[in-house]
Order: C-alpha cells, then sequence, then structure tokens
C-alpha cells in the first residue's frame, strides 16, 4: 500500500487523544509508505454569529494540539506521516447528524480518504452526544468508518459545572425578579421573602442552571434586547388570537390540524428553549419535541403554520442572543428547513407512516400550500 489516508473528526473530548492515537496505530498497521491524517473539526454553528469568533479560535488550537499528537505517536516509524486540517462548516449550517454526516462523505470524496475514525464521546457543541445518530447517518454514506475501541472505559462529564460568582448573581436576580413579579414589589414582606428565595434558588441550582457562564460584556445586551422581544412575542400572541377567535367564529370552522417540523437556526440549550416556549406560548401552535436544533410543531390552522415557516420568532430569538446581525437570515421555508409530516407521527412511533418521501433539500410542496398533511414526508 502505497498512502493511506484517515479522516479524524475532532471534538474537545475526554477521549480525543486516545482517538488520534488509535487513529495513528491503524493507519500505521498496514505499513504503507506515507500516512496522511486528515484532522478536521466540524462547526455546529455560523462561524460569523457574534460570539462563535472564539469557537473558530478554540478551533484552531485544538487542530494544533492533535497535529503534535500524532507526530508524537509516529515518532520513530519508518513511514512518512503528515498531517491535513481543516475547518468544515465554516458556510454551511451543521446542527444534526445528517448535517455532520453529508459534510464528512463530500470532504471524504474530495480527498479519497480510505477511512473514518470516530471518537467514542464525539460531540462537536450539539445538545447531546452525537456517535450513535451520527453513526446512523454515515452508514447511509459510501463512507467507510471506524469507532475508535478505546481500552479504558469512557469518563462522561459531569452535569454540574464550575461555581462561579456570575452563574450565582445571575441566578439570583432572575429568581428574585420572578419572585416579584408574582408578588408585590413594593411590599416588604415580598422584597425579604424573594430575597431568601432567590438565595436559596442560587445557591442549590447555580451550578447546574448555565451551560456557560454568564459574562458582562454580553448579558447586558441580551437582557437589553429581551426588553425589545417581550413586546414583540406579546403582539404575536394577540395576534395568534384573533386568527384563532375569527376561525372558531366560523360556521365551518376550517381548521387544518398538522404535524410539521422545523429545523431551527438557533443554539442549542437556552436560545432553543426560548423558540420552543415562544412557539407553545402562541395560540394555534405547539411544541411537540425540541431535538438538535429540530423542533417538532402541532398547528392548528393553516395561518398558524404559514406565520411558523415565515420564521418570525425564530429571527427574534436570535437577535435577543446575538443581535442584529444574526436576525438577518432567510427564513426556514426559503431554506427548505420545514416539512409537514405524515398522519400518525404523534400517535404511532417517532417516525411518519409508511409511503412518506421528501426531505428538507427538496421540500414538499404541502408546506407551501397549505395542502392535506397526509401529502407530508419524513421526518427530517
Amino acid at each position: 500500500m502505497a498512502t493511506e489516508r484517515l479522516l479524524v473528526p475532532l471534538s474537545e473530548s475526554p477521549t480525543v487523544r486516545q482517538t488520534v492515537a488509535y487513529a495513528v496505530q491503524s493507519g500505521l498497521e498496514p505499513k504503507p509508505e506515507t500516512l496522511v491524517c486528515h484532522l478536521v473539526v466540524a462547526l455546529p454553528y455560523e462561524a460569523d454569529v457574534p460570539g462563535e469568533r472564539e469557537s473558530l479560535e478554540e478551533t484552531k488550537r485544538l487542530l494544533e494540539r492533535a497535529v503534535s499528537w500524532v507526530n508524537e505517536d509516529a515518532t520513530g516509524v519508518d513511514t512518512d506521516v503528515t498531517c491535513e486540517t481543516a475547518v468544515l462548516g465554516k458556510d454551511a449550517y451543521l446542527f444534526g447528524p445528517k448535517d455532520y454526516a453529508e459534510t464528512f462523505e463530500a470532504y471524504a470524496a474530495e480527498h479519497d480518504i480510505d477511512r473514518l475514525i470516530l471518537d467514542p464521546e464525539y460531540n462537536p457543541g450539539a445538545s447531546a452526544p452525537l456517535l450513535q445518530p451520527l453513526e446512523r447517518e454515515l452508514a447511509r454514506t459510501d463512507v467507510s468508518f471506524v469507532e475508535a475501541p478505546l481500552e479504558r472505559s469512557v469518563t462522561h462529564e459531569r452535569f454540574t459545572g464550575v461555581a462561579s460568582w456570575s452563574r450565582f448573581l445571575s441566578l439570583f436576580v432572575v429568581s428574585f425578579g420572578f419572585y416579584l413579579i408574582l408578588g408585590d414589589p413594593l411590599y416588604w414582606f415580598d422584597l425579604v421573602t424573594g430575597t431568601a428565595v432567590g438565595l436559596i434558588v442560587a445557591f442549590t441550582l447555580s451550578h447546574v442552571t448555565f451551560s456557560t457562564a454568564p459574562t458582562l460584556r454580553e448579558t447586558p445586551g441580551r437582557l437589553l434586547r429581551f426588553t425589545l422581544y417581550v413586546p414583540y412575542l406579546l403582539g404575536e400572541i394577540i395576534r395568534a388570537n384573533l386568527q384563532i377567535s375569527l376561525v372558531i367564529l366560523r360556521p365551518s370552522m376550517p381548521i387544518n390540524p398538522t404535524v410539521t417540523t422545523l429545523r431551527a437556526r438557533v443554539r442549542s440549550g437556552l436560545p432553543l428553549l426560548g423558540l420552543a416556549n415562544s412557539i407553545t406560548l402562541t395560540p394555534g401552535t405547539l411544541t411537540v419535541r425540541a431535538n438538535d436544533q429540530r423542533l417538532v410543531v402541532h398547528t392548528l390552522i393553516d395561518d398558524a403554520r404559514e406565520d411558523l415557516f415565515e420564521g418570525g420568532l425564530e429571527r427574534a430569538i436570535r437577535f435577543v442572543f446575538h443581535g442584529r446581525r444574526a436576525a438577518a437570515i432567510p427564513t426556514p421555508k426559503e431554506r427548505g428547513d420545514t416539512e409537514i409530516l405524515a398522519p400518525g407521527y404523534i400517535s404511532g412511533s417517532s417516525q411518519p407512516s409508511a409511503g412518506a418521501g421528501s426531505s428538507n433539500s427538496d421540500p414538499p410542496e404541502t408546506t407551501t400550500d397549505g395542502a392535506d398533511a397526509s401529502d407530508g414526508g419524513d421526518e427530517a
């Protein structure tokens, strides 16, 4: 064998170092003249969104460390070992396992990759470990892959985070403010009990509430934008109430219950939670499931579904967390990130009923003309 080419996707995981070592070892076993290790990091979000530049810098540092690991593991071998690094997804949206599998497949085809080595703890910043869903998606491609069979048991990260004053104070302010909204902010007893409740909540839950510690640089701006978002959300709720009321008052009651998927362009965690709850608060729409930025939403009338597909709430949530520039994106309908599921999705298994067969890349006509949900496709 003249040349062995391996693709190794990297993420900040407890086993990334061992995965690189296994990749080098397995690549040297056929005794090729040249071993080329393609070390890549796939970014799960847009690199131009405010706050993502730091992630890009961390990605570059991870690649530099991985190159040094390869050179260390290849010391003293006869094979010529080289490394190529790349950052994938900077010009695309990578949110679900299918996106990552397609990206790796395209890279493998372009660089004539022999095998892909998967880290058993591969997690590129998604809301949950991505390995098993990613393996299922890779099995549908032409990419040959193997999970690194590490000898030691995998160490999972603890759910708790590092305690900090920023986490403590942020949760105290949120808890205290919410308590006063429910009570009387001018009554001394509510002020005292609100302070006690806020301290108890912050002391017991601050280390598990925030995935990342709030910062003085971003938090004030987000709070200010959130105050602008609240009246917008209230306006959407009032408008949706009027739409539902008009439908109910009509003798024919033209409702059209459907279940749809929306592939939201927001981060997992708090932004996704905010979007899912905003959709549920708006009459006519109900978020059934939220996973890997894919929302399963029940809509009652056609207007509610079309409003969902226009992405007003999605852009507003992006504005809250990332600013005005991040809100300037195409609508979910324009991106092809919407789909009406087949009947039986909720009552049956997690998959639509047989006979459905459309995809996000080529959205079905039912997403634009309001046809019956039985014409829908598979869940993305």
